[in-house]
């Protein structure tokens, strides 16, 4: 499991209103525990894209990231990982207007 440390939340803009709701781009940083297969030294964060429509809102993907590298990282999350991933998108989408 890991826990969030920081996070930015932004409304990705769609000029053309080719896409059905609204999008949101979460660059989330969390902590893992030295004992986890997903830590790394150079810390990590997800890049989650989250939609809301009149109907839901969900989260639609993620990925993984090394802080400092930026290198991308070919890891899924665990189930109740990106329940949690999916919870804060939704606590949260709202900053992304301020």
């Amino acid at each position: 499991m890991f826990t969030i440390t920081s996070y930015t939340v932004e409304l990705i803009k769609d000029p053309f209103g080719i896409l059905a709701g609204q999008r949101y781009e979460f660059l989330i940083d969390i902590d893992v525990e030295e004992d986890d297969e997903l830590y790394s030294e150079s810390g990590l964060y997800i890049r989650a894209i989250y939609n809301v429509t009149e109907d839901e809102s969900k989260l639609l993907k993620y990925e993984l990231f090394e802080k400092t590298t930026e290198l991308y990282l070919d890891f899924d999350l665990e189930e109740d990982e990106v329940a949690v991933v999916e919870a804060f998108c939704k606590e949260h989408y709202a900053e992304g207007h301020e």
